[in-house]
């Protein structure tokens, strides 16, 4: 799959759940249905949560990377809901 072009960044890198989560929701509600968010978010809770989260709200995530200093890069797909 080739780079997706991306939309809208959002770094939550040292935010706490479940605040990660309703920044990333937030950044989603401000792009159309189809277009890609950039997330950077931490390992551990945030990493088990915020991705779940995501696909319960009806996007979907088209990458995950794990990043040099351990935290993760997702690429989320903003999917009609």
């Amino acid at each position: 799959m080739p780079d997706e072009k991306i939309d809208a960044s959002l770094n939550l890198k040292g935010v706490a759940c479940p605040i990660n989560f309703v920044k990333t929701k937030l950044k989603l509600e401000e792009i159309a249905d189809g277009q890609i968010l950039e997330l950077v978010i931490d390992d551990g809770e945030p990493m088990q949560n915020v991705p779940r989260s995501i696909k319960e709200e009806g996007h979907k995530i088209i990458k995950v990377e794990k990043l040099p200093d351990g935290s993760f890069r997702l690429l989320i797909k903003k999917g009609g809901i």
